[in-house]
């Protein structure tokens, strides 16, 4: 090795859909690659099992960038296996774009396994751009295949996510069709060859079921009718939560109970936003597994439930539509599904395309909120006392904190920074609490402080302490009682952050 050796990082990624190439064999390479050019590897950058179709989720990467961009990078070369390691993006400019921050950086790009010296030649340029093309329309191509494929499964009928619902169970069956096992809520197959099906569920719950149907059928109730009388006799649905008029309409409305496999209702393709797809776009089998309603009486409950809406006119329609967001400051299936005296959610959408349509017709944007205006406001307004409370406790716990006012960051001891987020508590239809918390991902703090409200909206029921790890996505949903991996970031008060950060003078040495 030379006297002075280039000092180089590694970044590898496996991906989800591409198992072949590991982060393992990707380093392997790399490191051949370095000991013939005299290259010391470092650092090394890893996603594993991360898809290249986007940059979120892919931490490495994010820190591998922000490590660029800040100058604290203590490299000034970087080895990659190939031009696809960067991402199989759907814009060829975005992996163009990440190599364009190293260049401007200093920092040179080495593909290791690629025919080519990166060396900015026309050559290069024009072969990575060409790679970058082929990389996104090969995830667009195998996301035709997977597609196709699922189309095929549920036509043998297959189920394809989710749960069974009441009265049905979700039965594993291997190859070639011998059952294996009834799967609990929550279990999945560990075989890729097997397969799940829906099956009959107990004979109660069957039994259950058929009598909704012919209470609203033959018996001329309503939904909220036939709820009432199910919780009265103390029977409660597949999640043990009490009957309501939503719930009774979905298993009025579900195919499923007569053994139609319907799929593609919604699509996430190519890790795109996630959309409401059109009837027309659906895949559907009849009869691909075996119902527990007559197709007859199915028909009839779905010919009722549209008849109810077959008479009044569009304007209509969209007056009780805007009525209902006006009283309840947001629209869904389930709060249009659980109020009496209107269309149920199908109707709206068969009617206008889509609930998605229906929505926009009445000022309606599911992706905001408009329910909790005011709460947002008041939360708001508590903001800087939370904040200000933070910094307090940390200055009396004996640490340097000051608040960045362009980022609302908190600095702790020019090592750590800090910031606040406010979750709000909502209530679902049901009467259960959730809480969403929206981290602002640009400022990348190394610790997020998530303050959960009480039911009311008024003080803060615990706290959440988040370092920058996967939890800051929009995924992220809390309930009140949460799995350990969630509940581990839990504390009653910010006793233990204020002492953990709390600096340790060291005495002198000689």
């Amino acid at each position: 090795m030379a006297a002075n050796p280039v000092r180089a990082a590694e970044y590898v990624r496996m991906s989800t859909e591409l198992q072949k190439y590991s982060t393992e064999n990707q380093s392997i390479a790399i490191r051949l690659y370095a000991e013939e050019r005299g290259i010391e590897i470092v650092r090394t950058y890893a996603d594993e099992g991360k898809s290249g179709l986007r940059i979120q989720g892919r931490d490495a990467l994010r820190q591998l960038i922000e490590d660029v961009q800040a100058g604290t990078a203590d490299f000034t070369a970087l080895l990659v296996y190939d031009v696809t390691r960067w991402g199989r993006f759907q814009d060829a400019d975005e992996s163009a774009h990440y190599e364009y921050i190293c260049r401007q950086a200093g920092i040179a790009v080495h593909y290791c396994a690629e025919q080519f010296e990166n060396d900015g030649s026309p050559v290069s340029t024009v072969i990575k751009g060409l790679k970058r093309m082929m990389a996104g329309e090969y995830s667009r191509e195998l996301s035709t295949k997977v597609f196709a494929g699922q189309k095929l499964l549920i036509g043998k009928g297959y189920r394809q996510g989710g749960p069974a619902g009441f009265g049905l169970r979700r039965t594993l069956i291997d190859e070639h069709g011998t059952v294996k096992g009834v799967l609990d809520r929550g279990q999945h197959k560990s075989i890729q060859t097997d397969r799940v099906i829906l099956t009959p569920g107990p004979d109660e719950e069957i039994g259950i079921v058929r009598e909704i149907y012919q209470a609203f059928v033959h018996g001329g109730n309503s939904e909220s009718v036939i709820a009432a009388d199910l919780n009265a006799r103390g029977y409660t649905t597949d999640l043990g939560r009490p009957w309501t008029r939503g719930t009774v309409h979905q298993v009025l409305i579900n195919d499923k109970y007569v053994g139609d496999n319907v799929w593609n209702r919604r699509s996430f393709k190519l890790k795109e936003k996630r959309v409401h797809n059109t009837p027309d776009t659906w895949v559907r089998a009849e009869g691909v597994f075996e119902g527990i309603v007559a197709r007859e009486l199915f028909d009839a409950a779905k010919t009722i439930i549209h008849a109810r809406s077959f008479r009044i006119s569009d304007e209509d329609m969209l007056a009780a539509l805007r009525a209902l967001y006006e009283q309840k400051g947001l629209l869904s299936g389930i709060v249009i599904d659980e109020y009496d005296g209107m269309p149920s959610s199908s109707a709206y959408s068969t009617r206008f395309g889509s609930l998605l349509r229906a929505y926009s017709l009445v000022g309606f944007m599911p992706e905001r909120d408009y329910r909790y205006i005011e709460a947002n406001r008041e939360l708001r307004k508590l903001h800087p006392t939370i904040l200000r409370e933070v910094l307090e406790g940390l200055r009396a716990g004996g640490s340097d904190a000051w608040q960045d006012l362009q980022t609302d960051r908190v600095i702790v001891n020019d090592e750590l920074s800090l910031s606040v987020v406010i979750a709000r508590c909502i209530e679902t239809p049901t009467g259960l609490l959730r809480w969403k918390p929206r981290f602002d991902t640009s400022l990348m703090p190394d610790i997020t402080i998530v303050v959960r409200m009480d039911r009311s909206n008024s003080t803060p029921l615990d706290y959440y302490l988040f370092p920058r790890i996967d939890h800051l996505s929009e995924k992220l949903r809390l309930a009140e009682d949460n799995a350990l991996d969630l509940d581990a970031y839990r504390f009653d008060d910010l006793d233990l952050l204020y002492s953990i950060v709390t600096p340790i003078p060291l005495p002198e040495t000689a």
